[in-house]
């Protein structure tokens, strides 16, 4: 009995690390005139090519979530996409030294979706590049039990970082995402199989 146990773990265990990995890349701005999607649609097409990831991207433009935090169908229909994730990429500018309202109205909604997660950053915007807007999503994503990577994605100045086609001019960033990738897949694995020996209670 106990050597059917043990493997019935282990079996477990092999099938939780090996699964491909569900990532959710999010669209962080819901202005009309955002640029977001630009630079989110590449880094989901860069998760895509990595062979890791099956890659949901959500945009938040797409939700009608009440600021009163009240319950309505979009926000339960972003909230089962949000359960889905082993993981997720933000993609955020910077509004007035900090992330979107709308953003920060998204992340609110939810709690135990977030938790015992990693969280990918990737920002864009003047010289500052959004990086205050990341070290604000740090502190929030703590509070939720969600487990931010050290490295982000920066893009300085961004208007006129991409081509025509979407893609970054400079060919050494692809470098740089594939190294996020590699890093939110060590966590990704590491805590989906963590949440799969021991539930998380927060």
């Amino acid at each position: 009995m106990t050597t059917t146990t043990s493997t019935t773990a282990s079996t477990q265990q092999t099938t939780a690390s090996t699964t491909r990995l569900r990532l959710a890349v999010i669209i962080g701005s819901v202005r009309t005139d955002r640029f977001g999607t630009v630079p989110a649609g590449w880094f989901a097409g860069r998760a895509s090519a990595h062979g890791d990831y099956d890659v949901d991207v959500i945009d938040l433009a797409d939700y009608d979530l009440p600021v009163s935090m009240d319950e309505n169908d979009d926000v339960a229909a972003l909230g089962a996409r949000l359960a889905e994730a082993d993981a997720f990429v933000v993609a955020t500018p910077e509004y007035n030294h900090s992330f979107p309202a709308g953003l920060k109205n998204a992340i609110d909604h939810f709690h135990a979706e977030w938790q015992a997660k990693p969280v990918a950053l990737l920002s864009y915007g003047g010289t500052s590049g959004g990086l205050r807007a990341v070290e604000h999503l740090r502190l929030v994503f703590a509070e939720l039990h969600a487990v931010t990577m050290r490295n982000s994605l920066s893009f300085h100045n961004v208007w006129g970082l991409f081509d025509d086609t979407g893609a970054p001019k400079d060919e050494s960033t692809a470098t740089a995402a594939k190294q996020l990738l590699d890093q939110l897949r060590w966590w990704a694995v590491a805590l989906r199989d963590a949440r799969h020996a021991h539930p998380y209670g927060a």
